[in-house]
Order: structure tokens, then sequence, then C-alpha cells
């Protein structure tokens, strides 16, 4: 098919590659602009930019498509349809009528649940057992639309870094077999009465709160692992923990158990396997204690 992509992040990128390998012709890709990173603050481009530049797809970024011209210059790519992936711009009436099979969205949910921006962090967080690909013809609401087809995709112990590069590479295939069977698509509408919302991930969530049962703190960890972190102070020092385990044991929240950094919680304790200094490379706990003894009774808060 004569196809656009629209995608931003890592995500993004294993659909891109699967829509070329798969032969359709992909006119444009559309991503957001460079944005400042890194120490010196220079624009990066996007991996979705970069990746359609290593193709020889063209790249456009324009900071909105609500004006005239922008949907003009879409709706003169004589597209049969529009491939979105984690673009982050809304996209109006216009454009979703452009392409002659509209706007096909690549979902990192089992869609009602999970709506928005952070729906793989947000069923880790919820201890949700199965997530999953939703292949959805795109509406004007916030992932709204018709669904075309889904994948399961079991939790289990994952992080998100995880399960994002699981769950791109399935949505990569599903999406492809979803286009080569366009002949029978049979839409089925959302049951908005289990709809629930993923909303954006805050860094200030990513704090550890000791009187949070260990249970949960052991899925945040997960949730906010590798990006942003969930993190707790010592000694003025923020310490990331990247992999823990709970453990049964009970002490006031806050309080180091053990010479392994055990630390008690609201119910239970947790034990952190991997943790990062600002600055630093991530480590087995083991090796950060050995260059920095966290004595049996520190309060931690």
């Amino acid at each position: 098919m004569r196809t656009i992509f629209m995608g931003t992040p890592d995500f993004a990128v294993p659909t891109l590659d699967a829509l070329v390998e798969a032969g359709h012709e992909v006119v444009a890709a559309y991503t957001q602009p460079p944005r400042p990173a890194g120490r010196g603050k220079a624009p990066r481009p996007s991996p979705v930019q970069l990746r359609a530049e290593a193709l020889g797809i063209p790249v456009r970024s324009p900071r909105t498509l609500r004006d005239a011209d922008a949907q003009a210059e879409f709706a003169a790519l004589h597209a049969e349809v529009a491939v979105v992936v984690a673009y982050g711009l809304i996209l109006p009436r216009p454009i979703l009528a452009a392409p002659a099979l509209g706007c096909v969205n690549v979902h990192g949910s089992l869609l009602p649940r999970w709506r928005g921006a952070a729906p793989i962090q947000r069923a880790i967080l919820a201890g949700d057992p199965v997530t999953g690909i939703t292949i959805m013809r795109m509406a004007e609401g916030l992932d709204t639309g018709p669904m075309l087809a889904t994948a399961r995709v079991p939790v289990q112990d994952k992080t998100s870094g995880e399960l994002f590069a699981e769950l791109a590479e399935v949505g990569a295939h599903l999406l492809v077999d979803t286009l080569a069977d366009h002949a029978h698509w049979r839409a089925e509408d959302q049951d908005e009465r289990e709809a629930t919302y993923a909303a954006k991930i805050d860094k200030a969530e990513a704090r550890i709160d000791w009187t949070k049962t260990a249970e949960l703190l052991e899925r945040e960890v997960r949730a906010f692992a590798p990006a942003p972190g969930a993190w707790f102070e010592l000694d003025g020092d923020r310490i990331k923990v990247l992999a823990a385990h709970v453990v049964a044991s009970n002490a006031a929240p806050g309080t180091v158990v053990d010479d392994e950094l055990t630390i008690a919680c609201g119910e239970a304790s947790l034990r952190p396997a991997i943790v990062q200094r600002a600055g630093r490379p991530a480590m087995p706990v083991a090796d950060f204690l050995r260059g920095r003894a966290v004595p049996f009774g520190t309060i931690l808060r």
C-alpha cells in the first residue's frame, strides 16, 4: 500500500521496519521535531527520524497538524493508509479522513483498558497479568476508535523496558498482518464501560514511599525501569532501584533490616537487586554495598 508512517520513539521503529520489509511504499515519515537532549542540550532527532532517513524515506516534522497548509500537504501524498505509533500529536479530522483506509494506530494495551500516554507502565503498576497490542482505526477521541485486531502478551515479572521491546515487535507483526487482510476488516467498537486512562508518568511518582506495600513497590520498580527509575535518598544522594524482590520481614517503614539493604515497607520488605547512583552505571546491590555500607537500622526517608 501507499503508506504514511507517523511515530516518534524507539517503540515505533520496528513497525516502520516491518512496513518496509513487507513491501509497502512508505511515502513519508511524520515525527516530532528534534528536541534538546544531553548535557549540551543539542537538538536530537527522534529515533523514527533517524531510521526513516537511513531507509531513504522523506521526513516531515510539523509542530501542528491543525493548520490548512499542513493538512493540504498531508492529503497531497494520496496515501491509502496512515500508520500511527506513539506519534505525539493529536490528529484532527481532516488528517484522519485523508487516507482512503483512514489512520490505523498500534497501541500498547488491550483497549479499552489503558487509553492514553503510558499504557505499558500503568499495566505493570496495576498488577495486570496480561497486556498486549491493539490495532485500531483512529477516531477523534483519545484511543477511542474501533478495534481491528489484538494480541495478548503476559506481563509476568517484566520491566517496562522489557515489555516495551516485546510489544513493539508484536505490534509490528500484527500491524503488517492486519494491513494484509484489509479487505476483510471487521471493526469492533470499544466498550466504554471498561475504559481506563493511562496518565503520563510524572517523575514525582518515581520516589519510593516506604509506607506502601513491598508488593506495590516491586511493581513500581519494574514499571519505572529503566526510566525514570524508582528512587530513594541516602545521605543526600539519589539511589535508583532498577530491580528488587519482596522479602517476608517487617519493621517500621524505611528501616534497613539486614546487611543486604533489605528495607521494610508498609507491609513486608523490599530487597533491591540492581541499583544506580547518579552519574554512575547500574550495579548489583552487593557491589554497591562494598563501596558504601548501609548499616542495619538505618532509616530511609
